[in-house]
């Protein structure tokens, strides 16, 4: 038996920790990703970018979000539910085709001058000069089925009405999504929020009326 004062016996060896990959919050590391390409565009924002703007490695990057371009997708539908979503609330809330637009250009107007995130727009913004053409086709989508959501209350507000008959649903449409896309530019380009609601307001004061 080895007595209990021999120094041998009072010695433990610790079990050696097994190699795991450092945990992360994900919605934390979503949302700086998302900021990095609202910043920086995608074509822009390398996987190294991201894994330091993230603080994870490369294979906690692809296991937890798939390659670059599926982590983007699931930004972009980040981005419309967090930042985005003013428009679709505008028509659905607003009882008339003219005051959801009206409503979905001043939100414009402070969401995309707003200090706490990048100005303007993602979804206008961040496949500029992109080679990647499904990045490029899948934000083109979004913005063309934006226009088709006004397209489709401005008819709804003609056959109530509040439009005149011979209004051109598709042309005012049109009128809208370029306000928006040039709100977004302005705001990355410097314009205040009191500038932007000013352009709103020119904007709305051609509206056709009854």
């Amino acid at each position: 038996m080895v007595s209990s004062e021999d120094p041998k016996a009072q010695v433990r060896t610790a079990p050696k920790p097994r190699g795991r990959p450092r945990s992360f919050d994900r919605a934390t590391a979503l949302e700086k990703a998302l900021l990095a390409f609202w910043e920086h565009g995608y074509e822009a924002t390398s996987v190294s970018d991201l894994t330091r703007v993230m603080d994870i490695g490369a294979p906690s990057l692809y296991a937890a979000f798939g390659d670059k371009r599926s982590l983007f997708e699931e930004v972009v539908r980040e981005y419309g539910v967090k930042y985005g979503s003013f428009g679709d609330r505008a028509l659905a809330e607003e009882p008339t085709a003219r005051a959801a637009v009206e409503r979905t250009l001043r939100e414009a107007a402070v969401e995309y001058t707003d200090p706490a995130h990048p100005y303007g727009c993602l979804v206008v913004h961040a496949a500029t000069n992109c080679s990647t053409p499904e990045v490029e086709q899948s934000l083109r989508e979004r913005r063309n089925a934006n226009i088709a959501a006004f397209e489709s209350r401005i008819r709804v507000g003609i056959a109530a009405g509040e439009l005149p008959a011979g209004a051109d649903a598709t042309a005012l449409a049109r009128h809208v999504g370029a306000i928006i896309q040039g709100m977004s530019q302005q705001a990355r380009d410097g314009a205040s929020r009191e500038e932007l609601e000013a352009l709103a307001e020119i904007a709305m004061a051609i509206w056709p009326r009854t």
